[in-house]
């Protein structure tokens, strides 16, 4: 077996932090962009006299950035060539999300938006896999250009993990000779939504509340006049762009629908172990991160004339995080790297359990050496002008959003004891 890392990707990893140094820290260094990243961040990027949105700013900045990286060929790596990616694969992205999230915050990498100067553009796939050949067409280039950004609506205020008891609904209705859907309900937590220009709206159009088959997407225009934007919700990190949003008798043309008939769920799970996979990475990358702050400062802080490293009441805790992260990052990328060994539609049936495996305790992992992190640092830990009360309640979210801990351990048991996956067959005669 062989552990190294492909040579082209280490490369690869040393180009990005060149790109990192001689683009991305310049632009933050400038007219006062550190704002955005140092103990003043929290207020910097919200707008808090328009529903705690995010300032244009800070999002013109994020913008800036993920333009030039666009530009130098990194930003759309995980896309296929024909979309001007780099065929990045799973173990690719894996590695490169946990390096990014290692060096710390920063404009290279900012996920409490999911910014990121190597993005991950699940839509991008979901419009090749689903979409019609006029949406291909048309939405796929206009997406890159920014003229279309799609929000992502469905979860409902009384149904979140369970998106098959689905209320908002999508009826047969023509008008003025066009056969079209009415659409009636409400969404939470449709993230982008103030920027959007059009929802993928999740609604039940047949069946049973229940029934996995009867949901259909369609792509609804955000500024639809029965659109309405009810409260932004603010949350632990904030600024916030997650609002519910209410949709009452929209109407959209045939044309509108994304995906099947009736098979609308498919969307939704279409790029989850990718994501997964990814974030765990990430939240892999910021606890190596609080990590290695505290055993520096442990190092450097002398209080009553001897290192605190050389208290093993701190050395402990920080052994046993280190000793996780390195049992995690083994387990993140080889079943990154199994991922990319079999067919996509293969990945749910072998190697589901894993993913969620890899997501919950990663997220669990980095809010435990974010906390720890502040301990270490004592007070100075606990202000602002360290970034792990940012990074603790920016992950503290993972472990509720992506699928919750309980809804991943819950996938994992079902493999573990043979209800579905590999070992069913094992325990057919019970």
């Amino acid at each position: 077996m062989d552990f190294n890392l492909p040579p082209a990707l280490t490369a690869y990893l040393a180009e990005l932090d060149a790109f990192i140094e001689d683009e991305i820290r310049p632009l933050q260094a400038q007219d006062d962009n550190e704002r955005f990243f140092d103990h003043r961040r929290e207020h910097a990027r919200t707008d808090w006299d328009n529903q705690g949105l995010p300032r244009k700013e800070w999002e013109a900045l994020l913008g800036e950035a993920r333009r030039r990286a666009d530009a130098a060929g990194h930003y759309r790596f995980a896309l296929p060539s024909e979309f001007g990616g780099k065929d990045g694969s799973n173990l690719a992205m894996a590695v490169i999300r946990e390096h990014l999230a290692a060096k710390g915050l920063g404009l290279h990498n900012d996920l409490q938006n999911e910014h990121s100067i190597v993005g991950n553009n699940p839509f991008v796939l979901m419009l090749r896999d689903f979409g019609t050949d006029a949406q291909r067409t048309t939405l796929i280039p206009a997406m890159f250009e920014g003229r279309f950004r799609p929000t992502f609506g469905l979860t409902e205020p009384d149904h979140g993990s369970d998106a098959t008891h689905m209320e908002t609904r999508a009826v047969r209705e023509t008008r003025d000779g066009v056969s079209g859907w009415r659409i009636d309900g409400e969404k939470m937590w449709t993230t982008g939504m103030h920027v959007a220009t059009h929802c993928a709206l999740f609604c039940r159009t047949s069946g049973a509340d229940g029934d996995a088959r009867g949901i259909t997407c369609f792509l609804v225009p955000a500024h639809d006049p029965g659109v309405k934007v009810e409260e932004y919700l603010w949350t632990f990190n904030m600024p916030t762009d997650h609002p519910r949003v209410s949709f009452t008798d929209v109407w959209v043309p045939d044309e509108a629908m994304f995906g099947p008939e009736g098979g609308g769920l498919a969307l939704a799970q279409h790029f989850v172990h990718e994501n997964r996979i990814r974030q765990a990475a990430s939240s892999l990358g910021a606890a190596v991160y609080c990590i290695e702050e505290s055993v520096r400062y442990a190092r450097r802080r002398k209080p009553f004339g001897e290192a605190l490293a050389r208290n093993q009441a701190i050395q402990f805790p920080l052994v046993e995080l280190a000793t996780q992260a390195e049992m995690l990052r083994l387990l993140i990328r080889k079943t990154a790297w199994e991922m990319d060994q079999m067919p996509k539609v293969e990945v749910e049936k072998r190697l589901s359990d894993r993913v969620s495996m890899c997501n919950y305790w990663a997220n669990r992992l980095c809010c435990e050496a974010a906390d720890r992190a502040m301990q270490v640092h004592g007070g100075i830990g606990y202000s602002r002008h360290k970034p792990f009360e940012h990074i603790y309640r920016h992950h503290r979210r993972y472990r509720i959003t992506e699928g919750s801990e309980e809804i991943q351990m819950r996938k994992v048991a079902a493999y573990l004891f043979g209800y579905i996956g590999p070992r069913k067959a094992a325990f057919a005669d019970l």
